[in-house]
């Protein structure tokens, strides 16, 4: 079946006549005489055109909204979104300083943010590993638990970083003592 536009009439043996009132990426939103407004595939072959509505615009359908709703997803699935986390405002301006044992070597400076930055990222990415054990078909139960006891200890040997954070929510926490 073609693309149909919003405005256009069809007919369902179920629900009767209706008006296409969105045209979405996989389905039409309709507002029909019998069922009110109800989505259905465009795959579904129920549906005969009774009235085209010609389109007077380029657009898909698609809005803005819907896409970035999609982006969001996939994004958030391959991890590579990133949560805004802040930094403690004592830090921000701030400057590590790596200073070598030996006088002779010049001393490192590294601005706060951008060593947080890295941080974070370390932590997001730590995440995105434990969502792939997790999820991962081929490991076993026994071995995804080995995995994440790793992912734990890292998680403690990172707690002194938890200074820079403004929120205990963001913080690293390793395993817990009992």
């Amino acid at each position: 079946m073609e693309e149909l536009t919003v405005g256009t009439r069809v007919d369902h043996p179920r629900y009767g006549e209706g008006i296409i009132s969105k045209n979405n990426l996989t389905a039409y939103e309709i507002f029909f005489e019998r069922g009110g407004k109800i989505e259905i595939t465009k795959r579904n072959t129920d549906l005969s055109v009774i009235e085209k509505k010609e389109s007077t615009s380029p657009k898909t359908g698609i809005s803005i909204t819907e896409i970035e709703q999609v982006m969001r997803y996939v994004l958030d699935q391959y991890g590579a979104l990133n949560e805004v986390v802040p930094l403690g405002e004592k830090w921000i301006g701030g400057t590590l300083l790596l200073q070598p044992a030996n006088k002779e070597l010049k001393p490192k400076e590294i601005p706060v943010e951008v060593f947080f930055h890295k941080i974070v990222m370390l932590r997001d990415r730590l995440r995105v590993l434990e969502q792939n054990i997790n999820s991962h078909q081929v490991l076993t139960d026994e071995e995804k638990i080995d995995m994440q006891q790793y992912i734990t200890r890292i998680y403690g040997s990172l707690t002194t970083f938890n200074i820079l954070f403004s929120e205990k929510d963001h913080y690293f926490v390793g395993q817990k003592s009992k």
